[in-house]
């Protein structure tokens, strides 16, 4: 049987508390073919560089353009422990990625990190980035946003 969204989604949400773990701010990312195998998975990479544009978004929809034909990334999903930013939102449009399921909202987020040097929220919702394209985008989100939110106690302050 192929595992829901919520079983995805928890899946990156581990990958964003293996960021945590490293150091990094907790986001993470996976990409799901239509099958349900987990395909790619990237967490944030922000140190040890300060790279501030190495969302874990970003990163996955970067490999996934260098692994994948545009064919098969029309049909994958990428599950991302927050929702995409305008940048990652960029990133996965062009990366052509059909689908993504995100848990914590930018404007949630937002709310927790408040004006936290090393995220400066672009509260800009991904669905609003997606529509201004030619190509669809399906979203779903927020989903199982209390337990997104959890990752983050205590980090920003």
């Amino acid at each position: 049987m192929k595992p829901s969204d919520e079983d995805q989604l928890r899946r990156a949400f581990d990958v964003a508390e293996s960021a945590l773990e490293h150091g990094n701010h907790p986001f993470g990312a996976i990409l799901v073919g239509p099958d349900g195998e987990v395909l790619l998975e990237a967490e944030n990479g922000y140190l040890p560089d300060g790279d501030m544009t190495a969302h874990a978004e970003r990163l996955l929809a970067t490999a996934a353009c260098k692994a994948f034909e545009p064919d098969e990334l029309a049909e994958c999903t990428l599950y991302s422990s927050a929702e995409p930013c305008a940048m990652c939102a960029g990133a996965i449009y062009w990366a052509g990625i059909g689908r993504v399921v995100y848990g914590l909202s930018e404007a949630r987020l937002k709310t927790i990190t408040g004006d936290h040097a090393e995220n400066p929220t672009l509260d800009l919702p991904c669905r609003t980035v997606f529509a201004a394209g030619q190509r669809k985008v399906e979203v779903v989100g927020p989903l199982l946003e209390d337990e997104a939110a959890e990752q983050h106690v205590g980090v920003w302050d």
